[in-house]
């Protein structure tokens, strides 16, 4: 296992750093265990990976974050380890962790910039070779820490609403929906299940990350929709039925999924059919619950106040998150048997 060093976006952090986690899960790593990659400074949260190839992989999997970093020889003056860096000649930009366009006022900043110039490098702000960003530890000291990938927020920009071929007014933002679909801890060739299937954005991001992809809609209309902005994508769904959920069946009613991830319906103008939306949701959700193999989540958003699932399943995570304006809702875990 190696560590890896987070730095998150401040958009929701505590559903940040359950992405975080959870995408690390995904590719059989954990949290950083105590003991383990120095010093974490505030705004950063560590992780193991199995192994320094899956680190690309691992930030192309992050929706809320900035970057993945490393300490950079933690034992040694930070000034030494740039002028040292500095020797081959290279160019490197050099910035403070949360404050990134604050460098030509930083004292620290521009000390480090001047110490890699020392030792023969070029500072490129622009398109840099190397990225080094300093970040303060709780007591105060500064730690000199290397980017060793980045996390493309601009890839996400280019998936919401307005950029889709198929669109309507609601729908979870691709950042949020990317993080749910995390959350669901979803691998290449797992097969994911979204019963309230709508514009597919949630099941877009799973099948980004490599998910089968099968949904359900009442809606002829969000049917075709979906499969639009599917083929927007370059993804293919394995299949997609219309017609209520809680009697809609695939072609094989033995298949099961690795992991359920949905936005159900939040009110009678919502494609709920004028059923209440609640009792939508606790009519539907246990039904395919039941479908989920062992080891297997579902991840459901919805508004507070109550559960969708109850035992054997166990809900181990909840974050309310702003979606959209005043609109609040609770991003929630649940695990068969955990506790």
């Amino acid at each position: 296992m190696i560590p890896v060093w987070v730095e998150l976006s401040g958009e929701s952090p505590a559903l940040a750093a359950a992405e975080a986690i959870a995408a690390a899960e995904a590719l059989d790593g954990r949290t950083l265990l105590p003991g383990r990659g120095g010093r974490i400074p505030d705004g950063l949260l560590g992780v193991e990976l199995p192994a320094a190839s899956e680190v690309l992989q691992y930030a192309g999997r992050l929706a809320l974050a900035h970057r993945c970093v490393t300490p950079v020889d933690p034992e040694r003056d930070p000034l030494l380890a740039l002028a040292e860096a500095g020797r081959d000649g290279r160019s490197a930009a050099v910035r403070r962790i949360g404050r990134p366009r604050s460098g030509s006022t930083d004292p620290a900043v521009l000390e480090a910039g001047r110490a890699f110039k020392e030792g023969g490098g070029r500072i490129s702000l622009e398109s840099p070779d190397r990225r080094f960003w300093i970040a303060a530890t709780t007591d105060g000291d500064d730690i000199l820490l290397e980017e060793i990938a980045s996390v493309d927020r601009r890839a996400a920009s280019q998936r919401r609403m307005p950029a889709l071929p198929f669109q309507r007014p609601v729908s979870l933002p691709p950042r949020l929906a990317r993080a749910a679909a995390n959350l669901a801890r979803v691998r290449a060739g797992d097969a994911v299940l979204d019963p309230f299937l709508g514009t597919g954005a949630l099941l877009a991001e799973a099948g980004l990350l490599g998910g089968r992809l099968y949904g359900i809609d009442r809606d002829p209309a969000m049917v075709r929709g979906a499969l639009r902005n599917f083929a927007h994508f370059g993804l293919h769904a394995e299949s997609l039925l219309e017609g209520d959920a809680g009697a809609a069946e695939f072609e094989d009613p033995a298949l099961r999924f690795r992991s359920i991830v949905t936005d159900p319906p939040y009110g009678r103008s919502s494609g709920s059919g004028g059923e209440e939306a609640r009792r939508v949701v606790e009519r539907i959700v246990p039904r395919w619950a039941e479908r989920v193999g062992p080891g297997g989540r579902v991840v459901v958003v919805v508004p507070g106040g109550y559960d969708p699932l109850g035992p054997p399943w166990a809900e181990t995570l909840r974050v309310a998150v702003r979606v959209h304006r005043s609109l609040t809702r609770e991003f929630r875990v649940y695990e068969r048997g955990v506790r």
